[in-house]
């Protein structure tokens, strides 16, 4: 055995390939590959083109008129579209041209013969070679010849293998493959992702009928359901497509991906997770996506984007189901407001200054019953930056009181190894950025900006310089929910939005304060936070197997490199 011998063995995983391309085309038949843009020209005025170019071969005797095809019943659409999808059937995007009887007999040479063998599943292989005379061509393909774009599909031995036309010679086309002759060409390439796509032919499975070979009539097949993008979004589908199934190429060739293209391919398939909109939607792309899990996670930064993607579920909603019984979050904002109002009379705060209102068009997302944006402002007793004594590391000294800086907070907590000190006296001076038990502490400058960190409930106390904020909850049982959704994207990506600095980043605690959060009712966020950390416990044992089998790979190359 090489070295490449074992890494492959380690790297590759039974079908893994396959599962992952029927993953991503069927994402990009459920519109959930790449982003809908409002301004694309919906689909149905693409289909009134197509009904315009079909009305038109059939005025000039191009084409027969078309029979009338049954309605899309509601109960008949598998699954909800994008806005701006439409769901028809595929007599209205294509003329069927097939050829029936007897092929001729085929010649050492002539014109080529593309039969159902030829037809592989996105392309058209010239193997195996055969080949009609000149004379049988014109009287066989009586029905139409196949153009540059069209599509071929094969409809018996084998079923449903498609590929799009690249042929620009003349050939003619054997029995078992239909010829979806395209009114608008420009459709091609979407249609053949779609026609490839696990959720097309699961159906024609269902449609198909024989006992020595599955296949499937014409009939039948014209009554299968095809989703229908907007042309814009197509090409953006397309080249989303194509982008994945050259990484999926890459893989199937080395053994598995580079870094960079692994974290791409990760971060598609976890985005459209990410994006579900129901609990019934997460558990149908979960279950999609879990089929891929021993491909997809086979390494810590994977795992790390599934622990991301866990946060994203859980600000939205989507990872506990709701009570109806749970007091709603708005009363919990009453409370809150209470307690703001106690400390601000008992003088132990200031007076907080209004919040502008939420408007509908900041929200990033629906929230579910019970739920209620804030600002974080709304939320907090305190929110303030730290600050460096006078004579910045002159000051520090061997023991006293803690003095964190932005490389002591991390989102899995305070890291004090290297932890600064200041004397006693310099901390009474500094009270004003004093850190205690249960804040939250929040980095705002340098490269390490959003990165947040929870106060142990244990914790003495300590000051802050004056690259971390101290994020202090007005009720403590707020603290665990509030630092998971700091740590989310939803937070992540605002301070990205609004950070200010050209050689360093920076953002101003005004800018944190207003940051939209959104509130579960208490009784909620008890369960999402059990929910979280079960799973990041399931992420960091996998995590450790991964660490552990790196470690083996490590072992078994040395070991392969000495019997070399």
């Amino acid at each position: 055995m090489t070295l490449d011998d074992g890494f492959n063995l380690l790297a590759t995983a039974p079908d893994g390939i396959k599962r992952l391309r029927e993953l991503i085309l069927s994402l990009a038949v459920q519109g959930k590959l790449v982003p809908q843009d409002p301004s694309d020209e919906p689909a149905s005025e693409l289909l009134k083109k197509i009904r315009a170019e079909k009305d038109r071969l059939i005025a000039e005797g191009k084409i027969k008129k078309d029979k009338p095809l049954p309605a899309i019943d509601d109960d008949e659409k598998p699954f909800a579209l994008p806005a701006g999808w439409e769901w028809v059937r595929l007599p209205e995007l294509a003329q069927f041209i097939d050829y029936r009887g007897k092929t001729p007999v085929k010649k050492e040479s002539g014109i080529p013969l593309i039969t159902a063998k030829n037809i592989r599943k996105g392309y058209i292989s010239r193997e195996p070679q055969e080949f009609i005379s000149e004379g049988d061509y014109p009287k066989w393909m009586t029905r139409g010849f196949p153009k540059v774009g069209d599509i071929l599909f094969t409809t018996e031995a084998p079923l449903g293998n498609v590929a799009v036309v690249n042929i620009e010679e003349p050939f003619a086309l054997a029995q078992r493959v239909i010829c979806f002759g395209l009114y608008h060409p420009a459709t091609s390439l979407m249609l053949k992702s779609i026609l490839l796509s696990q959720f097309f032919q699961s159906a024609i499975v269902e449609q198909a009928s024989g006992v020595t070979a599955q296949g499937i009539k014409s009939s039948r097949l014209q009554l299968i359901l095809i989703p229908l993008p907007p042309l814009a979004e197509q090409s953006r589908i397309v080249a989303k497509v194509e982008e994945l199934m050259a990484l999926c190429d890459a893989l199937e060739a080395r053994g598995q991906l580079e870094a960079e293209q692994h974290a791409r391919l990760t971060a598609t398939l976890f985005d459209a997770l990410a994006a579900s909109e129901s609990a019934h939607q997460l558990q149908e792309n979960w279950a999609r996506l879990a089929a891929s899990f021993d491909l997809v996670l086979d390494r810590p930064q994977a795992v790390d984007a599934l622990e991301q993607t866990i946060l994203q579920l859980a600000v939205r909603g989507l990872l506990v189901p709701q009570d109806p019984a749970d007091e709603p979050a708005s009363e919990l904002l009453k409370q809150i407001r209470a307690e703001k109002d106690r400390l601000i009379a008992e003088g132990k705060i200031r007076k907080d200054k209004p919040l502008p209102a939420i408007s509908d068009e900041e929200k990033p997302f629906d929230l579910p019953q019970g739920w209620e944006w804030v600002r974080l402002n709304q939320l907090l007793s305190k929110i303030g930056a730290g600050s460096t004594p006078l004579g910045g590391r002159e000051v520090y000294v061997s023991e006293g009181v803690k003095f964190l800086r932005s490389q002591n907070v991390w989102n899995d907590g305070l890291r004090l190894a290297d932890v600064a000190y200041i004397k006693p006296e310099t901390h009474e001076k500094m009270r004003g950025t004093v850190v205690v038990a249960d804040d939250l502490l929040f980095n705002i400058t340098g490269a390490s900006i959003g990165r947040c960190a929870a106060v142990p409930a244990d914790f003495d106390e300590a000051n802050v310089s004056q690259h971390v904020t101290i994020v202090r909850p007005v009720l403590r049982n707020l603290k665990v929910f509030l630092h998971l959704t700091l740590t989310s994207n939803l937070v992540q990506q605002a301070v990205m939005d609004v950070q200010v600095g050209v050689s360093r980043e920076g953002l101003s605690i005004s800018k944190l304060g207003l940051f939209l959060i959104p509130l579960p009712p208490l009784a909620e966020q008890s369960r999402i936070v059990a929910r979280v950390e079960a799973l990041r416990a399931l992420c960091g044992q996998l995590r450790q197997r991964l660490v552990a089998s790196r470690d083996m790979q490590g072992q078994l190359a040395s070991a392969l490199l000495a019997q070399g």
